[in-house]
């Protein structure tokens, strides 16, 4: 997934162009591309995303497993609540690029 193809890219049109060798069945066509260092930075992104949603969702799975025994649910209640509390300080940590307590 990281090959990354040199390329040259005109400072005045944009046009981009790779030096191969022509084997005479080449066509020009509109095609779309991504700077690496934007690309690099949005897998970047994504991976601060995806670990935001597994603690989201081990969260959300303990609430929604979590039988309180009788004359409990309270204790149980502040339990989640702390749990809680924890992972949205780890997910904000993690927003501002500083490691998870």
């Amino acid at each position: 997934m990281n090959d990354y193809v040199k390329a040259w890219q005109c400072i005045g049109c944009g046009k981009i162009e790779a030096l191969q060798t022509c084997v005479g069945i080449c066509q020009d066509r509109k095609v779309e591309f991504v700077y690496a260092s934007e690309h690099e930075e949005t897998l970047t992104e994504l991976a601060v995303a995806r670990r935001q949603a597994g603690a989201l969702e081990a969260l959300v799975r303990r609430l929604a497993c979590t039988n309180p025994r009788a004359n409990e649910w309270e204790n149980s209640y502040r339990a989640l609540q702390e749990r809680a509390r924890a992972t949205l300080a780890s997910i904000g940590n993690a927003t501002r690029g500083r490691p998870a307590p």
